[in-house]
Formats: C-alpha cells, structure tokens, sequence
C-alpha cells in the first residue's frame, strides 16, 4: 500500500532524480514534473507518473498538484548571471503560484522547499547558524531570488498553518551531475582553471545522496514542520581538496594559483564590461566565484541532526569518487588538452539546488 502520492519537481535533474528513486523504495507514490521537452533518460525504468507542467508557464501548475500528499520542489532556476526578474520569475513567482494551487487543492501533507546556502551573506562564515537570517539583497539574482522564495513560503506557513520544511543544502555534487563537476573537468583538462588565494577555505560540500536523506526525513518528521535547516557533508573540505580529488582522478596537475588580491581587483571590471555589453553568459570572473572559491563556508547542521536525526553517511571521498564515476560512464571525461590557460581563467559554475 503506497505511503502517498509525492510530487517532484524538477525529477529530471540530478537531485530530483535521485529523489523519485529513493521515494519510490519508501513506499511511495511518485509523480514527476517534466517539460514536454525534458530528456526523460534519468527517470527510465522507474515505475512513476510523469505530468507535462512548467514552471514558466503558471497555468499549467494547477494540475501538477491535484491530487497529491507531498511535494519535493527541487527546481529552480539557477546560475549566477543573468537579470534578477528572469530568477524572480522562476523561483518566486512561479512558487507563489504553486503553493495558492496546493493550498486550494487541500491535501498536502509536506511541502519540502529545496532552497540554497546562498541565502546567506557572502562572507565568512564559521559555524553559522539558521537563527541567522538570509541576505534579501544577495550577491547575485539566484541568490536574492532564493532568499525572497524562502520570505514567501514562511510567509504561506504562518497565515495558512501550512506544512512546509525549508532544506538550505550547500554546492551539490555527485551522480547525474551534467553541469558543475563536468564543468570543473573540462577546465582542468584545458589547462584553463586556477585556483583564488590560498584554497584553504571550507567549502559546503553537499553530496547529492545526503541531501536526499535529508529531505526524506523533512518528509516523515513531524518536527520539521514549519522549520528551516542547514544541510551539508559531515566533512567540510576545502577548495583544495575538491578540486584536487577531480585532478588525481583525472591523472592531471592541481592548478596553479591566482592572488585573491589580484581576482578582487578584477572582478568589477571584468563584471561590469560584460554587463556593458550585454553579455548573455557570465565571465570568466565574478563576485559569486570569488565567493565559491575564496570563502569560508561552513555552516553549522547541529539543527538538523537535533531535529531530524540527519546524519550525513557519505564522506566527500566516497561522494566524489562516485560522481567521477557516472561522469566517466556518460562520457563527460574530455580528452587531455595542451592548452594552457591564462591567470584570468579562474571561473568555476556555482551550482546549489
């Protein structure tokens, strides 16, 4: 007998995928919200239902909801260019709209918001905290947008006694990843990345396998209602490591290193020409990769294993090893290259769910 009917937006990425997989070994219903034009590949062989909605299209979210228990919103526009209204309209309005159709529908019993890290300031951070409130302003329209989602969905909690959980997971990694690590691969193997300052900062690292536990637990725990928690690796890495676990993989040299100094100085330049000319994709350098590569990230998740019992299982060696892995079975390892990048080649995705 199934457990309920769970909605998953955003089930073709790499968190939403593994999501339906585990939901599905809990005992429950799973309904998937695709596109028409989604690439349906990493839900094949799963025994679910699949919706036609979008989240650009507001009209079509109304029955993606019906006639569901639970919903898993892991989708989201993401990136760190690009206008604030094009995220707002993803990530917030869109949401707003959702969450007016859950409530009319009348039967959700969790609704679990996937939300960022990046909600907070961008600076140092040692052991922050949920009582620490996310920065409106953010550094970019992904994460203004995210904070502004989060303002929305607790505003719904208190006027409706809705049943929401905010997870605030930090940068993803892991198997089904298409994007962020392939990404870093590339750059390696071009000879094009470098590494900013000392790479000694903590990074969030969040292995895809343990946010999902997280969000399970959001789903079955009474005491998450209504919360918001940090969720990230047991073992924070530094940047160092990260890149370097992808290098020896790899058989590649670790990149050399640029002076933060240096980046610092450039970023405004680099940032405001592109915006000059109307860049549609970001730069080689901006102020959220700065973020990525030179902050101290670690946020404290004392809530979470308090409340929820969340205990990240999977080290970032294990993580990575695996997420190298299904890289090099998709055919996302390129071949070696001899080129060899200049010192402004610094770039790397920044990618939270």
């Amino acid at each position: 007998m199934s457990r309920g009917t769970v909605l998953i937006t955003g089930a073709t990425g790499m968190v939403g995928s593994l999501v339906a997989k585990e939901a599905l070994r809990a005992g429950y219903t799973v309904r998937a919200m695709v596109r028409p034009t989604s690439d349906l590949s990493s839900l094949e062989g799963l025994d679910i239902e699949t919706v036609h909605a979008d989240l650009a299209d507001l009209d079509s979210l109304p029955a993606a909801v019906s006639d569901v228990d639970y919903v898993i919103n892991t989708a989201a526009h993401v990136g760190d260019w690009g206008p604030a209204e094009k995220f707002r309209a993803i990530n917030v309005v869109a949401l707003e709209a959702m969450l007016i159709a859950a409530r009319k529908a009348g039967r959700i019993k969790r609704w679990v918001q996937i939300s960022s890290l990046g909600v907070y300031a961008a600076t140092h951070h040692y052991g922050t905290d949920e009582t620490t409130p996310p920065d409106l302003t953010g550094l970019d329209g992904y994460t203004a947008t995210k904070a502004e989602a989060e303002v929305l969905l607790n505003q719904t909690i208190r006027q409706h006694d809705f049943p929401a959980t905010i997870i605030r997971p930090g940068f993803i990694y892991g198997p089904g990843d298409r994007h962020v690590v392939p990404r870093i691969i590339e750059r390696l193997s071009e000879g094009q990345m470098k590494l900013i300052g000392d790479g000694q900062k903590k990074l969030n690292n969040t292995y895809a396998g343990n946010l999902v536990d997280a969000i399970m637990l959001a789903i079955d725990k009474d005491e998450a209602i209504g919360e918001t928690f940090n969720i990230r690796d047991e073992r924070l890495v530094t940047r160092e490591e990260f890149v370097g676990a992808i290098a020896d993989h790899m058989g590649l040299p670790m990149p050399k290193k640029v002076p933060e100094w240096l980046a610092r100085s450039a970023v405004g330049f680099i940032e405001g020409f592109a915006k000059m000319r109307g860049a549609q994709t970001a730069p080689l350098l901006t102020n959220a990769r700065i973020k990525f590569l030179t902050l101290n990230l670690d946020f404290s998740i004392d809530k979470a294993k308090r409340l929820l019992g969340y205990q990240p299982k999977t080290d970032f060696r294990e993580g990575m090893k695996t997420a190298l892995q299904w890289a090099q079975e998709h055919d996302l390892m390129p071949r070696r290259s001899t080129t060899s990048g200049s010192a402004s080649d610094t770039s790397v995705e920044q990618k939270t769910a």
